[in-house]
C-alpha cells in the first residue's frame, strides 16, 4: 500500500478511513445527525489524514517477523509527534496507546506490548488517529507479515475491495446504506463473515461521530450530506461472524479464533 494509495482514499471522501468502534465505551450505535465542517475543518482533516498515511507508509516499511507492536507503536507516536499533531487514541477513555495493532483473531483494539511480537504468517491491523488543529484523521489497515497463507491473501483482498466500493458510495445525497450495501456486497461475493457488532462511523472534531455505519444492509434513511466525513471500516472474517472481549476491556477477537 503506498502513501500515494493512502492518500487517494483520504482524498476521495475528504478525510477517510479509519478504526474503533469501541466496545462498551461505545455502545451507542446511534444513526443521528450527520455533522457537517467548514472548508477549513475539512483542509486540516486532510492534513491530519496525510499524517495517518505517513505513519502506515512506515509500518508497511518497518513490519516484519521479529518486531514486538510496542515497537510499532513507538514508531507512530514520533511520526504524529514530529508533524506536530497528536496521537489521538493515547489516552481515549484510558487507551494506554498511539495505535492498536491486532493480530490474526483479533479484530480490533489489540494493545500493544513489547512481548507481541509479529511472526512470519501473522497478519497485522494497524489503526492509528492524528488530532492536527482539533481535527481527526483515523485510520487502519492490515499488513501482512513475511509469507502469509493463501486465505489470509483472500481475506485481505475481499477487505480492500470492500473498502474501495464503499468509498466509491460516498456520494452527496445519496443514501449512507448504499455504502454498507457495497461493503456486504463484496464480502458476501467472496464468502467471509461481516463482524455485526462494530463498524464505521462519523468523524472530524470529535474520533467518533454520528451516524454509525454498518457493514451490511440495515434500511438506514441517513443521507449523505456535501461535507461531511465518514470513518469506513470494514471489518471481515475468516469463519464466524461472532466476536467478543477480553478481559482488558479493549481487544476484540473472533469467537473461533
Amino acid at each position: 500500500m503506498t502513501l500515494e494509495r493512502i492518500d487517494e482514499a483520504v482524498t476521495r471522501i475528504l478525510a477517510l478511513k479509519a478504526s474503533l468502534g469501541l466496545p462498551e465505551k461505545q455502545k451507542n450505535k446511534t444513526l443521528g445527525l450527520v455533522k457537517l465542517k467548514s472548508r477549513e475543518e475539512i483542509k486540516r482533516m486532510r492534513h491530519a489524514g496525510h499524517i495517518v498515511a505517513l505513519v502506515h507508509q512506515k509500518m508497511r516499511e518497518v513490519i516484519e517477523p521479529g518486531i514486538s507492536t510496542l515497537e510499532l507503536d513507538k514508531i507512530a507516536y514520533d511520526i504524529i509527534k514530529k508533524n506536530k499533531a497528536i496521537p489521538t487514541f493515547l489516552g481515549y477513555c484510558g487507551y494506554p496507546n498511539s495505535i492498536c495493532a491486532s493480530i490474526n483473531e483479533e479484530v480490533v483494539h489489540g494493545i500493544p506490548n513489547e512481548n507481541r511480537i509479529l511472526k512470519e504468517g501473522d497478519i497485522v491491523s494497524i489503526d492509528v488517529g492524528a488530532t492536527f488543529r482539533g481535527m481527526v484523521g483515523d485510520g487502519a489497515w492490515t499488513y501482512p507479515v513475511g509469507k502469509i497463507s493463501k486465505e489470509c491473501e483472500h481475506l485481505m483482498e475481499v477487505t480492500k475491495n470492500a473498502l474501495f466500493a464503499g468509498i466509491e458510495q460516498m456520494v452527496p445525497n445519496a443514501k449512507l446504506e448504499n455504502v454498507s450495501a457495497a461493503i456486504e456486497d463484496v464480502a458476501l461475493e467472496g464468502k467471509v463473515g461481516i463482524v455485526r457488532q462494530y463498524g464505521g462511523h462519523g468523524v472530524g472534531r470529535e474520533m467518533h461521530e454520528d451516524p454509525f455505519l454498518f457493514n451490511y444492509r440495515t434500511n438506514s434513511s441517513v443521507i449523505i450530506k456535501p461535507n461531511c466525513a465518514i470513518a469506513i471500516e470494514p471489518m471481515l472474517n475468516l469463519g464466524c461472524d461472532e466476536v467478543h472481549e477480553l478481559s482488558d476491556g479493549w481487544t476484540v477477537i473472533t469467537n473461533d479464533k
